[in-house]
């Protein structure tokens, strides 16, 4: 398979001068130039191509990308760990659409409200399994019956500060803040505390909190919270300061 320049722009959603600027800044070079000064793009340059946008995706700015496809030799195990996320994804929003969807239905209809159906897609407990794999049986049932012992008024204060925090760390991030500055050193000490009002957070916690922080940049669904793998990088490398200073 191989496409032209206006070909890759079209199937992608991207334009002729960004695949120009990809190639200019050595990201994307094209497969080969024509006499006529063409740009085509040949089987691997469109897996690199679509490499690239899954990153953009994620909020990654262009140097980052380029480190991780450096980083990343291996194009197919790259886009099966990234496909396992996205179909992991695709469940819960297609759970999350149908569960709205029947809540538009009983409403329209007059019909019963169902709880369980209505929230069907937000359980907390979708990631039970991983949770006990990582930290053990005990930090998972702690934090679930804390978690179900909250009231309504509770669950919604604690989820309003969770926001807060990742908005606040997200605009750092975007200010270019110094992981190291007073400013970053602040938010991970909020940080840090936030993770320590969970029942059954693992300890010890310097190791804990290292360990947490170094996912949310190995994780798709962790660095989302924080605009994506750039923003996660940011947050990973202040907690990582944090605990080298305080814990």
């Amino acid at each position: 398979m191989e496409a032209s320049i206006q070909e890759a722009a079209r199937l992608t959603g991207t334009t002729s001068r960004t695949l120009r600027h990809y190639d200019a800044i050595g990201l994307l070079e094209p497969s080969r130039v024509g006499d006529n000064g063409y740009r085509w793009y040949d089987d691997r340059a469109l897996v690199r191509l679509q490499r690239i946008l899954l990153l953009r995706g994620l909020g990654l700015g262009l140097p980052d990308i380029r480190r991780v496809l450096e980083r990343e030799q291996d194009e197919t195990a790259a886009l099966r760990h990234h496909l396992d996320w996205l179909r992991s994804e695709q469940r819960r929003l297609e759970r999350q659409a149908a569960s709205v969807e029947r809540t538009i239905t009983a409403r329209e209809n007059g019909g019963p409200l169902v709880a369980e159906d209505m929230f069907d897609g937000f359980d907390h407990t979708q990631y039970k399994d991983e949770v006990e794999q990582r930290w053990g049986t005990d930090a998972y049932a702690s934090s679930d019956a804390w978690w179900r012992g909250m009231s309504d008024d509770e669950r919604a204060v604690w989820k309003a500060d969770t926001a807060r925090l990742a908005t606040a760390w997200g605009e750092a991030a975007e200010a270019g803040t110094d992981p190291v500055s007073d400013e970053a050193q602040e938010l991970a000490r909020r940080h840090v505390a936030w993770l320590g009002g969970v029942p059954g957070t693992p300890g010890p916690v310097k190791e804990y909190v290292l360990g947490l922080a170094d996912l949310y940049v190995a994780d798709e669904r962790f660095a989302a919270n924080y605009g994506g793998v750039a923003g996660a990088t940011f947050v990973r490398d202040a907690l990582h300061e944090y605990a080298a200073r305080n814990l």
